[in-house]
């Protein structure tokens, strides 16, 4: 069994978040500058089995798509041609961010440590990951 790997999809950041291989626990893995995306995700997919890619699918708070969209459709199209075999799937990112900030500040981060944007971005990573797999659970 592969990991599923999730994005955050920024224009200057992009969080990511992985899975252990049994797909039982979402960890964030690392932010990458979005410049460097796709050389990351090619060395990364080399040497480890993924089977999935979840990519957040920013929304305004009226379901409509974010001014973000088009870069992230672009990425997606790069992504599908540089790995056509990789299936990749959406999953409603809306108030990741917020959820981010107060995880941080629920988890007693030092403040200095609070103004590394990139911690946000990992981790807005890791909740769109834990949501997917939560909403695949069957009961």
């Amino acid at each position: 069994m592969g990991r599923i790997l999730a994005i955050d999809y920024g224009r200057k950041r992009t969080g990511i978040a992985v899975t252990d291989p049994l797909q039982l626990i979402a960890n964030g893995l690392t932010t990458v500058p979005t410049t460097t995306l796709h050389a990351f995700l090619d060395d990364y997919l080399c040497h480890e089995p993924v089977e999935l890619i979840v990519v957040g699918l920013p929304r305004q708070t009226n379901g409509r798509p974010s001014e973000t969209m088009p870069y992230i459709d672009a990425f997606v199209r790069s992504f599908r041609q540089r790995h056509p075999s990789l299936p990749v799937v959406f999953f409603d990112e809306r108030f990741t961010s917020v959820l981010a900030h107060r995880a941080v500040l629920e988890g007693g981060v030092r403040k200095k440590d609070r103004q590394n944007k990139a911690l946000y971005d990992e981790l807005s990573a890791v909740i769109i990951l834990q949501g997917y797999m939560e909403s695949k659970k069957t009961i």
